[in-house]
């Protein structure tokens, strides 16, 4: 069987095994667009193939579509596997060579991937670390996005206002019994959660701090709505999550830098970036803009707005001045 003839048919088990689970990938028609501004200074991806993945979650997804779009309109075969159910078989696939592409977060590969306890505070060297480390597995790193999509608290105006708070050094302004916390129940208890927070900011698990009367268990979706009621005043959140925005919530500054970096990075399998180096260049104007002020608007047009992930996408490059649709 030719390499093309097996690719193909790894890409298709990959595509029957996520839809036979009940969570198929996302798929669809690519738009067509032509590269333009500061794009058309890469070189073409002419008689490329190329298979983009992403997970199954809205920022993911919305990503998956922004490489697919760019890479076609740089002249590649792409095939759309975004939409993949769960890191553990995203990360899989990428290992296995049955996609080729897909934007991962430097801390979740340090973390998760790559099993370190201890994440690096300082951006750069957590991306290079990554970068080294998992290029032994096959895998190419390319520089990340200036967005940072880790934990963090949000409050409501409303609460700003009220206590004066910036950073999460002024929960230590809020009185005791006004310290309430909506959270998943795994943050509360991992070793990077509550507990190393608490602890960083000078406040303990208890009555002198938080007490465990003031913890509300949610799951992730319900925090946000549940924050923005006020039925807490702190609440735990993803700090690029499009409902922040649509909420009206205000993310609290991590001073002491306690939560780990996951900076969004292309990531690609080594030989498709060495026989395409080309695609370094093509994706660092779009890196570049990919800051937590865009991820904020562009995935509450999708879970709050209801659009679909590929018109965000290509309305944004658009926009952007890096395509033309056609």
């Amino acid at each position: 069987m030719t390499t093309r003839l097996r690719r193909t048919a790894a890409v298709a088990v990959l595509a029957t095994s996520l839809t036979a689970c009940g969570l198929g990938t996302a798929g669809g028609p690519v738009p067509d667009a032509e590269l333009a501004g500061a794009l058309t200074d890469a070189g073409p991806l002419d008689g490329a193939e190329i298979t983009v993945g992403s997970k199954n979650f809205t920022e993911s997804i919305l990503l998956g579509k922004i490489a697919l779009i760019v890479m076609k309109a740089a002249g590649a075969e792409v095939t759309d596997l975004t939409n993949i159910p769960g890191s553990s078989a995203t990360r899989q696939a990428a290992l296995e060579g049955q996609i080729d592409a897909q934007w991962e977060y430097t801390g979740t590969g340090w973390i998760t991937y790559l099993g370190h306890t201890d994440p690096i505070k300082d951006e750069q060297e957590q991306y290079e670390a990554v970068r080294d480390e998992d290029l032994e597995n096959g895998l190419a790193w390319l520089p990340p996005a200036p967005m940072n999509n880790t934990y963090g608290f949000a409050v409501t105006k409303q609460s700003q206002e009220k206590y004066g708070l910036k950073t999460l050094s002024d929960i230590a302004k809020v009185p005791v019994a006004e310290r309430t916390m909506c959270i998943e129940s795994e943050f509360a208890n991992r070793p990077d959660g509550l507990n190393g927070m608490l602890k960083t900011y000078g406040l303990s698990r208890g009555a002198d701090g938080v007490p465990e009367g003031n913890l509300q268990t949610y799951q992730t979706g319900a925090i946000y709505d549940a924050t923005a009621k006020g039925r807490c005043t702190f609440g735990e959140v993803f700090t690029t999550d499009g409902r922040i925005l649509a909420l009206d919530l205000v993310v609290l500054e991590d001073d002491q830098r306690y939560f780990p970096n996951y900076n969004v990075s292309l990531v690609l399998g080594e030989q498709v970036l060495e026989d395409h180096p080309e695609i370094a260049d093509l994706f660092a104007p779009v890196s570049e803009k990919l800051t937590n002020e865009v991820l904020l608007e562009l995935n509450a047009r999708i879970d709050v707005d209801g659009e679909d992930p590929t018109d965000v996408a290509r309305d944004w490059l658009a926009d952007e001045g890096f395509v033309d649709p056609v």
